[in-house]
């Protein structure tokens, strides 16, 4: 979902270099917290608001093994009344980033750089649980079918 916040962190913090976890060898892992409290465009449709939870990075014989349990705050439109309201999703993401860089068409893959990028994996993750049905609460009593004022507000 596109939003109007100009303010808004670069991709850049989704960028780990992982160079030495890779040396280090298979078997070798890397827990840590991701805790990213200001908004974070991750592409131009997605602005996430806030990321935080738990990451472990794991050296596996054919590259990187991410797996994190994130708690991930997003502007989204309720199904019923339409009204934009903030929703936690809980994201769980576990991906293999190969390294070297396999011949075909993987799409997580480790550069010469040794960075690994966590945006295109966190933006895919979280599309997915935004297309679920949302509502603003509960007990949302969406629009009216004649006038089309919103219900919550009033009759």
């Amino acid at each position: 979902m596109k939003t109007n916040n100009p303010i808004a962190l670069n991709t850049r913090v989704l960028k780990i270099n992982v160079g030495f976890l890779l040396s280090d060898g298979p078997g070798h892992r890397h827990d840590s917290r991701l805790d990213i409290e200001e908004p974070i465009k991750v592409a131009d449709d997605l602005l996430i608001n806030k990321i935080e939870g738990k990451l472990r990075l794991s050296r596996m014989k054919e590259g990187i093994l991410v797996q994190a349990d994130l708690a991930v705050h997003v502007d989204t439109q309720c199904n019923r009344c339409l009204d934009t309201f903030q929703q936690e999703l809980d994201i769980e993401l576990e991906e293999l980033y190969a390294y070297p860089r396999p011949i075909g068409q993987s799409e997580f893959w480790i550069g010469a750089d040794t960075v690994l990028d966590m945006a295109p994996l966190l933006r895919a993750e979280t599309l997915i649980a935004m297309s679920h049905k949302t509502l603003c609460r509960p007990d949302c009593q969406g629009l009216c079918p004649n006038c089309g004022i919103n219900l919550n507000n009033g009759s």
